[in-house]
């Protein structure tokens, strides 16, 4: 299966990254730009993790999806090494 995927992203915990790095904008622009699977950048970071938690479960294995949501994106949790 062939799909389109951005796993090179920071959260908006991240420095010098847009406050609006959220899951809504990534899912948002993820559509406009025809990505079906989004990296979250930055999920050990405390904040961010409560975040997700919060607003994504269990899709297909390894990928994510907002609860009770119909949107299609999927998000597959990502981090950076420095």
């Amino acid at each position: 299966m062939k799909f389109v995927a951005d796993l090179h992203i920071h959260s908006k915990y991240s420095r010098a990254t847009s406050k609006e790095m959220n899951l809504e904008s990534l899912d948002k622009w993820a559509k406009i730009k025809g990505i079906k699977v989004m990296g979250t950048g930055d999920f050990t970071h405390p904040a961010w993790f409560r975040e997700l938690k919060a607003q994504l479960e269990p899709a297909e294995p390894g990928l994510y999806k907002f609860k009770n949501g119909t949107s299609e994106t999927r998000f597959l949790l990502t981090a950076e090494i420095s």
